[in-house]
């Protein structure tokens, strides 16, 4: 069937989906955009240059249906691919896809509905399901019942240095504070960048608490081969933040925790002069103790302390639960007094 905009109107939505070498799996990704239930969209494929059939594959669907548009480039990357994208997409919002995934047939029906009900959104995600489930790893797992707790603006906030709190696959972005904010390589992942900045920037990203999005897991994903997805270009990138907005003006903050986590932190702080003043720890073996110049000391010591920036650096759920606890008991506000960052 030739499907066009003709008869639908200009898209309300533009989806921005890169492709590279996903010949395996572009026509299942395609084909659930097609079964969206809104379809008022346009979906911009860049052929990030295949060495594979994804080319033509993505032609074949355009031929046959106009709201597809191929826009090739010489192989360049993620980041290029996106930006280049984005440059062609012309709805007032963009939801961000990837070549590999499936769209639930009420994805964008949900996001945009949210994004109109909440006119303070800059942004909105949703909830996953990772598969295939058989070969799926337990850190995986972990990360994905993580994710599907954040249902909201402040969740998402309060998350922010944990991990990348929104999937990038199922944003739905207003486009002109996507394209003010554009894509960037710093070494670092370029989607947990742009939720940052968006948050930094004052903005508002929402979650739509149903899994809108078959997310896959494969071992050739970037998440596993790429360099900058590596743990300390994670905590390059929350330190970045940290530093130029949650410990802007400071040189000193409160290190609670000294596990790993902790450590990968402090030293990622320490590139841009941020160092603890104390080190919070509850293992009565380390309290007293001095580490890098920062005495420990026990949660208690924090009423008595000047310095009220609080960075909770621990690994898993439970401690950080326990700590947000014990802070809020001691009238430390999240996200103003004290981050969680993992």
């Amino acid at each position: 069937m030739d499907l066009s905009m003709r008869g639908l109107g200009m898209p309300l939505v533009s989806i921005l989906l890169p492709a590279f070498d996903a010949e395996a799996t572009i026509d299942a990704c395609l084909r659930s955009i097609q079964r969206q239930r809104e379809a008022r969209w346009e979906c911009i494929v860049v052929e990030d240059g295949s060495s594979d059939g994804t080319l033509g594959r993505a032609r074949s669907f355009a031929e046959r249906d106009a709201r597809f548009r191929v826009v090739t480039t010489p192989h360049r990357g993620l980041v290029e691919a996106l930006n280049v994208g984005l440059d062609h997409c012309r709805a007032p919002l963009v939801a961000r896809m990837d070549a590999d995934d499936l769209m639930h047939r009420a994805r964008l029906c949900e996001q945009l509905a949210a994004l109109d009900e909440g006119a303070d959104l800059a942004a909105v995600g949703s909830h996953v399901r990772l598969f295939p489930r058989r070969t799926l790893r337990d850190g995986w797992r972990v990360y994905e019942r993580w994710l599907n707790r954040i249902d909201s603006p402040s969740r998402v906030r309060a998350e922010a240095f944990v991990e990348c709190p929104v999937a990038h696959p199922t944003l739905v972005i207003r486009r002109e504070i996507l394209a003010a904010l554009g894509y960037r390589d710093r070494g670092w992942p370029e989607d947990y960048d742009l939720v940052l900045r968006l948050l930094a920037a004052g903005h508002e990203v929402g979650v739509v608490p149903r899994r809108l999005l078959a997310w896959r897991d494969r071992p050739a994903r970037l998440t596993r081969t790429a360099d900058r997805y590596g743990l300390d270009r994670f905590a390059a990138c929350k330190a970045a933040f940290l530093a130029t907005h949650f410990l802007a003006g400071r040189d000193a903050y409160v290190l609670w925790g000294y596990g790993a986590t902790g450590r990968a932190i402090r030293r990622a702080l320490l590139a841009h002069g941020k160092r603890p003043s104390h080190i919070v720890e509850v293992h009565p073996g380390r309290i007293g103790q001095m580490i890098h110049g920062a005495p420990v000391v026990p949660p208690d010591a924090l009423r008595r302390l000047p310095e009220r920036r609080i960075v909770a650096s621990v690994a898993g759920e439970k401690p950080r639960r326990e700590i947000r606890e014990w802070l809020g008991g001691m009238g430390f506000q999240e996200t103003r007094d004290f981050v969680c960052a993992a």
